[in-house]
């Protein structure tokens, strides 16, 4: 299989295999219309497998959303062919409007316009909480 070195873009790499597709949702990248490349179970000598997306444009990604679904990963800007700047992600505290409140008895269920915020309530296990109502994020 040969995928191509982008020449302005994102490389988000390291994603813990099986993850990537999660990722290219919640960024949104499945109605970009731009060029994207999902890689899924790539042989890693550091993790074993690995996905990877390479997103083939200059955008605005939102670091928050990667780190919610996998703080390991890495994302590297690309210029001119060049590597020009390397992210180590990490477990955001806070997450604003990237999950949205199950809980129909929540504010946000009835204020429409309403940010949906959620507060890291266990680091160790990822555990989000709604910051208006306490109920608990689901994947």
């Amino acid at each position: 299989m040969r995928i191509d070195s982008i020449q302005n873009g994102i490389v988000i790499d390291h994603i813990s295999a099986g993850h990537g597709m999660e990722l290219y949702e919640l960024l949104g990248l499945r109605n970009a219309d731009l060029p994207v490349a999902m890689i899924m179970n790539v042989v890693s000598k550091r993790m074993g497998r690995k996905d990877i997306i390479k997103i083939d444009a200059d955008i605005p990604v939102n670091l928050d959303v990667i780190g919610y679904v996998d703080p390991k990963a890495t994302v590297n800007y690309i210029k001119d062919g060049e590597l020009v700047k390397k992210v180590n992600i990490q477990i955001p505290k806070m997450l604003t409007n990237v999950l949205r409140c199950k809980n129909p008895r929540c504010i946000t269920s009835v204020e429409q316009e309403l940010d949906h915020v959620f507060k890291l309530t266990d680091e160790k296990n990822k555990v989000y909480r709604c910051i208006y109502c306490e109920a608990k994020a689901g994947k």
